[in-house]
């Protein structure tokens, strides 16, 4: 990917939702998400990252980056990237940088910026009140209230987090690939493991939902799932409403449109997906 030049008109950009095991990065317009990668996060800090980036681009010139990381190191180190191969200084989100909602929390320089980003998109599609569920390392719900502002969410283990810690702590339980079964009831370890995993979290995601409908006072609202298990954990679980894998970088993708407005056309709505 070539540096973009002052005369290039920002048409391209490049997004990063920096993570602890991966950089989940994406090429769009301002208006839309044209493709979408996913790299180990250490390759941030050697060149294999920008290789990666060079190749989703096809070498078209980007005019612009917006990132969000949840790794101080690995922020620099994208940083350092960036400026050094493709000529970018990116936008980088923080609860200062926000735009699009507002914040009722009271340290909101504590909130991840990926949650962030992801009540900023399902702000802008859904509307507000609204809900995201993100099945990550950890599953965590993200709250937009009735007034459109961020204020406040629920942290849990994640699926594999929580299977991966039953086969290091225990002499006999096997380390297993998530999926679904539809049996409740185990008939090996194996499948006694998913039940708990699979089963057991859309009771949990089920649960904290009504839960949350109850504290807002709403009889119902958009509860939108992202992450790497949202379609798989969705199944089942009837108050989800939408599944949007790509939703952290569409919250990046408008953070650049809320701080470039003269670059972007209106957005179209999101497909459901559910």
């Amino acid at each position: 990917m070539k540096p973009a030049t002052s005369s290039e008109s920002c048409t391209r950009l490049l997004l990063l939702d920096i993570g602890n095991t991966h950089c989940h990065a994406g090429l769009a317009s301002p208006d839309h998400l044209l493709a979408q990668v996913d790299i180990p996060t250490g390759e941030l800090f050697s060149g294999a990252a920008a290789r990666a980036f060079d190749r989703m681009s096809g070498g078209t010139p980007c005019g612009g980056a917006v990132l969000c990381s949840v790794v101080p190191r690995a922020t620099r180190a994208a940083r350092t990237l960036l400026l050094e191969a493709f000529g970018l200084r990116p936008l980088i989100l923080t609860h200062r940088t926000l735009r699009g909602i507002g914040l009722d929390y009271p340290r909101p320089e504590t909130i991840g910026p990926d949650r962030l980003a992801n009540a900023m998109a399902a702000r802008h599609f859904f509307k507000a009140p609204v809900v995201v569920v993100d099945f990550g390392t950890a599953v965590t719900f993200d709250i937009v209230n009735a007034r459109g502002s961020y204020t406040g969410g629920i942290i849990a283990p994640g699926l594999a987090a929580m299977t991966d810690y039953l086969h290091e702590k225990t002499a006999l339980l096997p380390r297993i690939k998530i999926r679904d079964v539809e049996s409740p009831v185990g008939k090996s370890t194996e499948e006694a493991m998913l039940v708990g995993a699979v089963h057991g979290y859309r009771g949990l995601v089920r649960g904290l939902i009504t839960e949350l409908r109850a504290a807002l006072g709403e009889d119902s609202m958009p509860v939108v799932a992202t992450g790497g298990y949202a379609e798989l954990m969705a199944k089942g679980v009837k108050e989800i409403t939408a599944i949007q894998p790509n939703l952290t970088l569409e919250g990046l993708r408008l953070l650049w449109r809320e701080h470039h407005p003269s670059t972007s056309q209106p957005v179209p709505s999101l497909p459901t997906g559910h």
